[in-house]
């Protein structure tokens, strides 16, 4: 081989290095952007195999068990598993470092008050509003919240740090009815309870629980000017182990699917 040859050959080596060292540097950088964010800001599925706690508020049993159902099937390996108690509750766990996932209160003071402990914005998924729940065939002839003030009726509320409780007493304040509860409950499901088993003849709890306790209880509209909208935020916790996972199941329920099952429960848009 002439020399010629040998330097031309060894030129050639030389600028085909030169050319690969950018590459490489871009190659790195790109591998180094994709791998950041979470999965809720790249739009990236949930990992498979991913097991996820939800602490959820009481008025939302049934409805979540139809949606966590619908999640699952959608996300073959993802598991779901509930945790439903009044809001108030729900927050104490929080705080008391329950191991969850992810928390969906039936107030937003309840979640504003988490500040510290969420893992993500808090979005409303839900709205609801108040009705009277009577006892079958509304024997007391209960037609507005005036007559809940009526001595003779058992009539039961949540307790006020509840937030069917808290929203009862602002409609109740708002209308000048002072009502004497026989009992203050923990949560919606437990005034229900009352008034379904005849332990009280009235009581105050979601239109969505009055419509899934049809045939059981009555349920007395109150008309919007004297009701109170309920507002569903959902939220990440900071002290997920499945942050990524977490977020794509909350990011889940403001999706159309999510948002058709909660209209079909009697759930209000957000």
């Amino acid at each position: 081989m002439s020399p010629a040859v040998t330097r031309r050959r060894a030129a050639a080596a030389v600028l085909t290095a030169a050319l690969l060292v950018p590459l490489a540097a871009c190659g790195d950088n790109s591998s180094n952007d994709s791998g950041s964010g979470s999965a809720e800001e790249t739009g990236a599925a949930a990992p498979k195999g991913a097991e996820l706690t939800v602490l959820a508020a009481s008025s939302l049993t049934d409805v979540f068990k139809t949606a966590g159902a619908a999640y699952e099937k959608a996300h073959p390996g993802t598991k779901i598993k509930f945790s439903f108690a009044g809001s108030q509750e729900l927050a104490a766990q929080v705080k008391q470092g329950a191991p969850a996932d992810a928390l969906v209160t039936a107030d937003t003071k309840t979640m504003d008050g988490l500040t510290a402990d969420l893992g993500g914005t808090p979005v409303v998924i839900a709205k609801n509003r108040l009705v009277i729940a009577t006892t079958k065939g509304n024997p007391h002839k209960v037609g507005a919240l005036k007559d809940l003030a009526d001595t003779k009726l058992k009539v039961v509320l949540a307790a006020p740090e509840v937030p069917v409780g808290r929203y009862s007493k602002k409609i109740l304040d708002a209308q000048k009815v002072t009502v004497k509860p026989v009992s203050l409950e923990p949560n919606v499901r437990a005034v229900l309870s009352k008034v379904e088993l005849g332990e009280a003849d009235a009581g105050l709890v979601y239109k969505t629980d009055a419509a899934k306790a049809a045939g059981k209880v009555e349920a007395v509209v109150i008309p919007d000017a004297q009701n109170a909208v309920a507002s569903y935020p959902a939220a990440t916790l900071k002290q997920s182990e499945n942050a990524a996972a977490a977020a794509a199941f909350v990011a889940w329920l403001s999706t159309p699917e999510a948002q058709q099952i909660l209209r079909d429960a009697g759930f209000q848009q957000p």
